[in-house]
């Protein structure tokens, strides 16, 4: 671990539109500098995405941006963020992600000459390795198109380049699904972190070549199935609280190898990535519903610097195209916030404390985001000397903070809940601090037709 101290350790500074790092866009949009921004998150509805059908899908794309754009201008937007999260075919034939980061990049320009609109392009390219059975983290053929997307998207007008990167899901999707504490720590501290380090050296060496924001990851392949499954009743939620405070050291690789924020929206783990890494984060919550349910709808806006919808298709509603309805419902919510800290910190803090207290106690995963609970978890996390100890400390901070909160009946709790923390409290404690001594003891317990160890260096 690089970090050992936090760069936010007073709860009232971890808020939304402020960060001790904030980040100056290409157009001129200061992020974490004391204004929240929108970030607008699209995808297509079902169309075949093809070379053959590119004309359609530009056709999207240019209506997508033109009309959120224009709904920026007649609103008085002081600025957005695009995120272009690519489908599949768009990474495996990277020339047409190409071409649409030129089209949308396009209109980016006409706004910013004609309106003096502000907007970026976050590029997101897929993770592929996927592709490959068991994956090959390190050797896939598919890392070329990944890499080539990333380049040539970035110099057609990508200017923050972030992933959703998967090393370790081989394994985490069963641990997930059989409440496995300790399996799921392995595939985060362990692979996950290993596969960090060469995801991210890569991007940040790239992005730096090319001048741009190597933005950021995010754990959405792991905390955000946590959290999938415990909405459908399929894992305890105490489970996918303690799964998203799991993530956090592998997260941080990203910022260790020289990543600037802000992550990704998906990446729930902002909060911490804000508190140790002081950079800016994109959150998503209630306006993400049009993607997914979640139990975490308000507190996740306490601290968010740009604020998403995840992802919505280009559809007609009563009202418009789905995108542009997603980008007003954004721009309102950031609006709220930016008011309130044009009048002062008092206001601020009230909206905060507003966010937060509507969610905090009626769930445990909304309850290890509220920002107090987020300083004391990660001043556990950095205490670590290495990434398994810092993943087990902040876990076993958790998992003592959900007890203490259940039993004084401030958090929402009911029994089926309740058994799991003793369970979850004896893997941990079951984990030895020696990296070395835990694979050597998870290695005979893994499924080895699954995964390839030589792809993580181990």
């Amino acid at each position: 671990m690089k970090f050992t101290d936090l760069s936010i350790s007073n709860p009232a500074d971890l808020i939304f539109g402020t960060a001790p790092k904030p980040i100056l866009t290409r157009r001129g949009l200061l992020i974490g500098g004391g204004m929240v921004y929108p970030e607008l998150n699209f995808t297509l509805p079902p169309v075949e995405v093809s070379k053959s059908n590119i004309a359609e899908i530009r056709t999207h794309y240019a209506q997508i941006v033109h009309g959120a754009l224009t709904r920026a201008v007649e609103l008085n937007s002081p600025g957005l963020i695009l995120e272009f999260e690519t489908v599949v075919e768009m990474t495996l034939n990277p020339e047409i992600g190409v071409e649409l980061v030129k089209v949308m990049n396009d209109i980016c320009e006409d706004f910013y000459a004609q309106d003096g609109l502000k907007s970026e392009i976050r590029l997101t390219p897929n993770d592929l390795r996927d592709f490959d059975r068991p994956p090959r983290q390190r050797t896939s053929k598919y890392m070329e198109p990944m890499m080539e997307l990333f380049e040539r998207g970035a110099l057609a007008g990508g200017d923050l380049l972030s992933i959703e990167s998967t090393g370790g899901k081989e394994l985490s999707d069963d641990a997930l699904m059989m409440c496995d504490m300790r399996q799921f720590i392995f595939t985060q501290a362990v692979l996950g972190v290993r596969d960090m380090q060469m995801i991210w050296s890569k991007i940040v060496a790239l992005a730096n070549k090319l001048d741009k924001i190597p933005g950021g990851d995010t754990a959405c392949a792991f905390g955000n199935t946590a959290m999938v499954l415990a909405e459908k009743k399929f894992i305890p939620k105490v489970f996918a609280a303690l799964a998203r405070v799991a993530t956090v050291s592998r997260s941080l690789v990203a910022y260790e190898q020289g990543a600037k924020g802000p992550n990704k929206d998906c990446g729930y783990e902002g909060p911490y990535m804000k508190a140790i890494a002081g950079i800016p984060i994109s959150m998503e919550g209630k306006n993400a519903a049009c993607a997914h349910f979640s139990p975490v709808g308000n507190i996740t806006a306490a601290c968010a610097d740009l604020w998403s919808n995840e992802s919505v298709q280009n559809i007609k509603l009563l009202a418009g195209m789905a995108p542009t309805v997603s980008f007003e419902q954004l721009e309102y919510e950031t609006r709220l916030m930016n008011t309130a800290t044009k009048q002062g910190k008092t206001s601020a803090r009230i909206l905060k404390s507003l966010y937060v207290d509507s969610d905090i106690y009626h769930d445990p995963q909304a309850f290890v985001l509220a920002p107090e609970n987020v300083i004391e978890i990660a001043k556990e996390i950095v205490a670590g000397r290495t990434y398994l100890e810092s993943t087990v400390n902040g876990c076993k901070k958790a998992v003592e903070m959900i007890e203490t909160a259940m039993s004084e009946g401030r958090l929402k709790n009911d029994e089926k809940e309740y058994i799991w923390i003793d369970k979850i409290r004896q893997d941990l404690e079951s984990i030895p601090s020696d990296e070395s001594h835990f694979i050597d003891e998870m290695l005979p317990m893994i499924d080895s037709e699954k995964i390839i160890l030589s792809e993580y260096g181990l």
